[in-house]
């Protein structure tokens, strides 16, 4: 497939509207030979998540999406964000230049953050090497946001080949950063209004993926469904207008030089004002809505999504829990899938926002207690409990 062609790929798979079409094949498309994914995560994400710093571990895996769709000019490129890491899929002509705004992010991890963030460049060709497969689907979450959902076996492969220290990518130079624009956690944790906040990832069991597992998914979505807002943890008009002191300190970390911080922190702290200003008297400045924004905020979340297996973070009532942890341990006991789910109180949002005044922005959802990354350990078989997160 020739370069323009390539670039163009994600732009051209068809769109779906209703979450339920994540088990329809119909909906997917391979990926081009010629792609390669970028596959993160976090190096001992278990110590710092005991540690209360699951914030960061989001902060650290979001900026893999961030420093890559910078890098390539914020193109039209399928990703997923997993809690304690990140995968990004772009073609094969783009591999030097997210090579080196992996390197930078990575490095920014380490020296910021105090996280290792461990990296690899696997091509989609040595996948189906291997009988797997990556395809891709386009989820629209809201108007003006579309997830990519991605099957076929591939994405779990390459994970494992990053963990086996296979594909790796080198750190930059001490002191290089990426461009980590739009990248923001300022938002307060969002409490639970129906129950429980619940982190909820089934992969399928030993025999693959299965019309067993397909029906399971269709009937864990569809028990989320008869939740108001399917269990969405983010209310219909925006998570409160609460900021985090400490998730504006990482934002300026991330997005500036430390000669520029104050300057960074100021312009935050103002635009904050202004939001709350604008939002309670339901004014407009210029083209910019705040109200309209976290309506916006809301809609653009990413609660649910699928790779190679079902993920979700839901604010759920006790019954509708009961009925989908019965289906999940069911499928466990008959071999269809594994499973994975750990409650907590609150969900945890980190932003991708290049700019306010367009309505692209994306806003990335997890536990706060833990998350995806407590889930998957039940699956992995590892021991991981969290007390107390401080986000």
């Amino acid at each position: 497939m020739n370069d323009i062609l390539s670039d163009a790929f994600f732009a051209s798979v068809p769109v779906f509207d209703q979450f339920e079409g994540v088990t329809d094949t119909g909906n997917y498309r391979r990926l081009p030979d010629d792609w390669v994914l970028a596959v993160a995560d976090i190096v001992g994400s278990t110590q710092a998540i005991m540690g209360g710093r699951y914030k960061d571990v989001n902060m650290a895996g979001a900026s893999v999406i961030s420093a890559v769709l910078n890098a390539l000019g914020q193109g039209d490129y399928p990703f997923v964000f997993g809690g304690d890491g990140a995968m990004v899929a772009l073609p094969g002509s783009l591999e030097a230049a997210a090579r080196e705004a992996l390197a930078a992010a990575q490095r920014w991890a380490e020296e910021d953050l105090k996280l290792t963030l461990r990296i690899a460049l696997v091509p989609v060709s040595d996948v189906r090497l291997e009988g797997l497969d990556v395809r891709v689907a386009r989820y629209s979450a809201s108007p003006f946001v579309t997830y990519a959902m991605f099957a076929g076996g591939g994405t779990s492969w390459a994970e494992r080949q990053m963990k086996d220290g296979r594909y790796t990518v080198e750190p930059a130079a001490a002191g290089t950063r990426p461009d980590l624009t739009g990248l923001s956690c300022r938002w307060n944790p969002i409490e639970s209004r129906n129950g429980e906040i619940v982190s909820i990832i089934a992969v399928p069991g030993d025999r693959g993926v299965t019309p067993e597992f397909r029906r399971l998914v269709t009937d864990v979505v569809a028990m989320s469904g008869e939740q108001s807002r399917n269990g969405h943890p983010v209310p219909a008009d925006g998570p409160a207008l609460a900021f985090s002191l400490k998730g504006i300190n990482r934002e300026v970390r991330a997005t500036a030089s430390v000669g520029g911080r104050l300057r960074q922190r100021l312009s935050i702290m103002i635009q904050l004002g202004l939001t709350v200003f604008l939002h309670k008297f339901n004014l407009k400045f210029g083209t910019f809505d705040a109200r309209r924004y976290k309506r916006d905020v809301a809609g653009n979340s990413d609660f649910r999504k699928f790779d190679d297996g079902l993920k979700m973070t839901l604010d759920i009532d006790a019954h509708r829990l009961g009925l989908i942890r019965a289906l999940l341990e069911k499928a466990q006991a008959d071999g269809v899938a594994r499973y994975g789910l750990h409650s907590q109180t609150s969900a945890l949002m980190t932003c991708f926002v290049p700019t306010p005044l367009s309505r692209d922005h994306m806003h990335f959802i997890d536990g706060a207690n833990g998350g995806y990354a407590v889930a998957a350990s039940q699956i992995s078989g590892k021991t991981l409990s969290i007390d107390q997160v401080t986000p």
